[in-house]
């Protein structure tokens, strides 16, 4: 007898959408350092791959960033959440309470963003959905009434990630290069 699982393959019993993951969000420890670096380190390569416009990590970087995150885990103003599965740490958040005008304008509190990364393995289950989720949540509840963080321009799942949890473009940012192809090389 030929089952059916060996004719029309799991994907017959079992959809995507039917298997959820048991996410816990959680404060960052000092247990998750090493996995941090990891998602940091991939976060890295992964701008890197979008566009080598964007800076290199420099060595050690990524140890460093995640001994910050550790060092900062009770720093009222920051926030920075790890997702498990499994026991496993497979993304994280980090986010700032920040005045998005310091000194010149009327004084906004705000929610800033600052790095969010999940494991390609673990994408499209609801893992960064839920880590945003409870960033508001967290955000909410310090007083703030608007987040904001950046993208990059050629991530193109990224934008429409930020766009399904609410985000919308304020300011577009750029940069000329200074290298021959800008207006200081043009001859008038």
């Amino acid at each position: 007898m030929i089952l059916p699982s060996l004719v029309l393959g799991w994907e017959f019993f079992f959809s995507y959408s039917e298997i959820a993951l048991e996410i816990v969000i959680r404060p960052v420890e000092p247990k998750d350092e090493s996995a941090i670096a990891r998602l940091w380190q991939a976060l890295s390569a992964y701008h890197e791959s979008l566009d080598a416009r964007l800076p290199p990590a420099v060595p050690g970087a990524a140890e460093r960033y995640a001994a910050r995150l550790v060092e900062r885990r009770d720093d009222p103003f920051t926030r920075a959440l790890v997702a498990e599965v499994n026991g496993q740490v497979v993304g994280y958040i980090l986010g700032a309470v920040i005045d998005l005008h310091p000194d010149l304008f009327q004084h906004v509190d705000a929610g800033f963003i600052a790095d969010i990364y999940v494991d390609p393995a673990f994408r499209r289950q609801g893992v960064a959905r839920q880590l945003v989720r409870t960033m508001y949540r967290w955000f909410s509840k310090q007083g703030v009434q608007q987040v904001e963080w950046q993208v990059a321009a050629t991530n193109a799942e990224g934008i429409r990630f930020w766009e399904a949890v609410g985000g919308e473009p304020i300011m577009v940012r750029m940069r000329a290069s200074l290298d021959g192809k800008s207006l200081l090389s043009n001859k008038d």
